[in-house]
């Protein structure tokens, strides 16, 4: 069993495609990361209560960069950005689908709470 695995080795095999995923694009990454993520608490904790935005805009801004903040970590520390675009486009297509399935459920289970009679 030791043979197989020393046969084939580890020369290159696989990280060319990740070259360019090094430590300062992971610090880089990082500080993107928290950077949205002081922006968030701080549109949370003292741009919301005080007024200065309505809520509606708010959550509006807040899901905007947290969905920034997964394209970042699922592009570059699940190294999704480095596939191929058949794979990222498969995986985009499934999670809106499934996004757009769970809104319609939404709508579809807030329709049956206002109209259907109590029993």
């Amino acid at each position: 069993m030791s043979e197989i695995h020393t046969e084939h080795g580890h020369d290159g095999h696989g990280h060319e495609e990740h070259a360019g995923l090094d430590k300062k694009k992971i610090w880089q990454v990082f500080g993107i990361l928290l950077l949205i993520t002081v922006i968030e608490f701080f549109i949370a904790l003292w741009v919301l209560p005080k007024g200065y935005m309505s809520h509606g805009v708010g959550n509006f801004i807040y899901i905007a960069l947290t969905l920034l903040k997964a394209y970042y970590i699922v592009a570059y520390f699940m190294h999704l950005k480095y596939e191929k675009v058949g794979l990222q486009l498969a995986l985009t297509l499934s999670f809106i689908f499934i996004i757009y399935f769970i809104v319609l459920m939404l709508i579809e289970g807030d329709y049956l709470h206002v109209h259907m009679p109590l029993v």
